[in-house]
């Protein structure tokens, strides 16, 4: 009713309000993978009332990069939205519960943290918790902030329980993903996807034609031409769409983020499957391990100023535990965001929008707002300049944010062993950034700007792995008697171990509620 109303269906380029905006009747995604799955399955429900078109155009002679496992929770909230269970998606796709990161080695070789989906113990009198710890720490006592997390210490011991609804206490709260086969993952959107209304052609894109106002059309290698009002560009670090034809450039953000490559292989699982992902540390970077219930995923993100190819690979091959499933894979990039995510009639979603290392599993998160952002944009069939400014502005912040708290992991490393090390530890930072650490440190304030993906419970979380404690703490907590105090921390240490010991291991969990059917 309202498009008839407005006059804006089926036309193009109409006004509104004095506003010029562009009518959307047909949506082109370019790639499938994970992201054009995502975008299809999401964009399918969200204009399910409309008479919009959607395509998605991949080619299956064409692989994906593929390395993309570990999750952040917010992915749990995406399925969820097309309204798919936690335990069924996990059987389809081979999933473990993913409680936190592991980072061994990190602050230095031999010593390690768990940065966890979860809350330090509970604050007080508008006071965090981290002041109270300060001061009982300051006071002689030797615990660690890591004893509060419910989060952590489930993940130390290798159990796993879905989290209560209704938390009784915020030393209750915390909150998981998942370590999936996102090959699975993307079968599994398209599925949704074509079952929606999503036509799925499989071709190779012989060229695409663009214009002053953006991209006009793609011609397949038969010769069929592809016409679209909006396209979508989830061709990955080929970015065909809104490099490639639009020029659109990039923001290299190397002099921050400096590993450049990657190799990554995937291996027979072996024994347990612990509930967290591990990143383990090496002289020129890091290397991840991921279980799934079929196999788990390696890798080793390198800087190849650093370290040769060969040597990267095999300090990669060497710390495989299980046997290699197949030769390993290598792949360059560079961190850093298009200049200009939404250009013309082109919207950037995954890797062809940009690139940072996957450190804290951010990449499919980052798929996650982007289709969140496109979904915002078409509260209507049509857009104006306003949403286009709107959604690069805030990619910007989203990239930026998470690009931070990557550097974070480097800036604060206090290893001496490789070039690398020392480079992060003596560069300048971005000055939001630097902000951010000194205020920190100066007086325990965890400063949270607007569109950031870690909260603060996160960024204390990597402080504290880290050392990165702070010069003083919250004076209000001297109000507060000493042994009161003492006696408050014991319960909650007692109450997170009690909770722990209670609770069955991850292997249990997942054999009784999860246990996907074996690959043949």
């Amino acid at each position: 009713m309202l498009n008839k109303l407005l006059g804006l269906w089926p036309g193009n380029n109409k006004k509104v309000v004095g506003l010029d905006v562009k009518q959307v009747n047909n949506i082109v995604i370019v790639g499938g993978g994970t992201a054009g799955w995502m975008t299809a399955a999401s964009l399918s429900k969200h204009f399910r009332k409309t008479n919009i078109k959607l395509t998605l155009v991949e080619s299956s002679q064409i692989g994906t990069v593929g390395v993309g496992e570990a999750t952040i929770p917010t992915l749990r909230r995406f399925y969820a939205e097309l309204g798919m269970d936690d335990l069924a998606v996990m059987k389809v796709t081979q999933a473990t519960c993913k409680l936190g990161i592991q980072f061994e080695g990190w602050r230095k070789p031999g010593e390690s943290f768990i940065h966890p989906f979860g809350l330090y113990g509970q604050k007080a009198n508008g006071i965090e918790f981290h002041h109270y710890w300060m001061c009982l720490k300051e006071l002689g006592d030797t615990s660690k902030l890591a004893d509060y997390s419910l989060g952590v210490n489930l993940a130390k011991q290798s159990k796993f329980i879905e989290p209560s609804p209704n938390p009784p206490s915020e030393l209750s709260v915390y909150d998981w993903a998942l370590h999936f086969d996102a090959a699975l993952f993307a079968k599994l959107m398209r599925e949704y996807a074509t079952e929606h209304r999503v036509t799925r052609i499989d071709a190779k894109i012989d060229r695409v034609n663009a214009s002053a106002a953006g991209i006009d059309s793609l011609v397949l290698e038969d010769g069929t031409v592809v016409a679209g009002d909006l396209f979508i560009d989830c061709s990955g670090f080929k970015a065909m769409l809104i490099e490639q034809s639009l020029h659109t450039g990039y923001h290299d953000w190397s002099e921050w983020l400096v590993c450049d490559s990657a190799v990554a292989v995937q291996s027979t699982r072996e024994g347990s499957a612990p509930p967290y992902t591990v990143s383990r540390a090496h002289k020129a970077g890091w290397q991840w391990r991921i279980p799934l219930q079929h196999r788990a995923g390696n890798g080793h993100v390198f800087c190849s100023r650093y370290i040769s190819d060969d040597e990267a690979t095999a300090t990669l091959t060497n710390n495989v535990v299980g046997e290699m499933l197949h030769e390993p894979r290598r792949f360059s990039f560079t961190a850093g965001r298009r200049k200009l995510a939404w250009n013309k009639n082109c919207i950037a979603v995954g890797l062809s929008a940009g690139f940072l290392e996957p450190l804290e599993s951010t990449s499919i998160a980052l798929i996650e707002t982007a289709i969140e952002k496109i979904r915002r944009a078409f509260a209507r069939p049509w857009y104006t300049a306003q949403e286009v400014d709107n959604f690069n502005d805030l990619t910007a912040q989203e990239y930026e944010r998470v690009r931070d708290f990557i550097i974070l992991h480097y800036k604060l490393s206090q290893r001496d062993d490789g070039g690398l090390w020392r480079y992060c530890r003596d560069m300048p930072l971005p000055d939001m950034l630097q902000k951010k650490l000194a205020t920190f440190r100066e007086r325990g304030e965890l400063i949270r700007y607007p569109i950031e993906i870690f909260g603060p419970p996160s960024w204390l979380a990597i402080y504290d792995g880290f050392d990165y404690l702070p010069e003083q703490y919250d004076p209000r907590v001297n109000k507060m008697d000493p042994q009161y105090l003492r006696k408050a921390l014991t319960q909650m240490r007692q109450s997170v171990a009690t909770a722990v010991a209670s609770v069955q291991s991850h292997d249990d969990f997942i054999a009784e509620h999860c246990a996907a059917v074996p690959p043949t």
